[in-house]
């Protein structure tokens, strides 16, 4: 009885074969019948209880409360979250943020949030975090006033080799070469033509033409 009422698979014997979903807090599970249906958001989970209520149960616990949605109000509800999750990334790329962090700030799982930005932004949170302090950095670097290993940790990343990686994935050479090379190609541009021109490329490697900073 408790598998067949804390497991999706086993709401699914209970309730109805077409039963899919994430048992993730924040996660929603969809239950589909010959006529109509019915939608159910995780909102918590208590690992340690085994006394369970039926349909109000998924997982590995008891569920404690439990709101039931149309699939249309539940799409919008979790847009709704994701935007702030990406605004929170715009403003505090610097801080020490992580997906769980990201997720525990808008009451989802950091797996359903990984999914859901990816299908709705083209890229994980990590990524997208990542190429917001890449920008910063490329930024940073332009004016020439601070190290590499400065700009690194001024915009919210804690291992050099990390940023270098990413940063080179992204624009397509190494934070040092480009800190050197950004300077020269940008001499004499407005700052808001600068950063547009060095942008870095998202959601794939960079060119190896690198003839803009010539």
């Amino acid at each position: 009885m408790y598998d067949a009422l804390t497991t999706v698979e086993g709401l699914a014997r209970w309730w109805t074969d077409d039963t899919k979903g994430d048992g993730d807090v924040g996660g929603v599970l969809r239950f589909r019948f010959p006529v109509g249906g019915f939608d159910m958001e995780v909102v918590e989970l208590r690992p340690s209880e085994r006394h369970v209520a039926p349909a109000t149960t998924v997982g590995r616990g008891t569920m404690s409360r439990v709101t039931s949605r149309t699939p249309e109000e539940q799409r919008l509800r979790d847009l709704a979250r994701l935007r702030r999750v990406r605004d929170r990334i715009d403003r505090e790329y610097a801080q020490p943020l992580d997906v769980e962090a990201l997720a525990r700030g808008v009451n989802m799982s950091a797996g359903h949030l990984s999914r859901e930005f990816r299908l709705a932004y083209g890229e994980s949170p990590y990524s997208y975090l990542m190429t917001r302090r890449i920008e910063r950095a490329m930024a940073l670097l332009r004016r020439g006033d601070l190290s590499v290993t400065e700009v690194c940790f001024a915009v919210g990343c804690a291992s050099l080799g990390t940023f270098s990686t990413r940063f080179s994935e992204l624009v397509g050479m190494p934070p040092s070469t480009y800190r050197r090379e950004a300077a020269r190609a940008t001499a004499g541009l407005p700052s808001c033509v600068a950063k547009q021109v060095t942008r870095p490329i998202r959601n794939q490697e960079a060119r190896v033409d690198r003839s803009h900073l010539a």
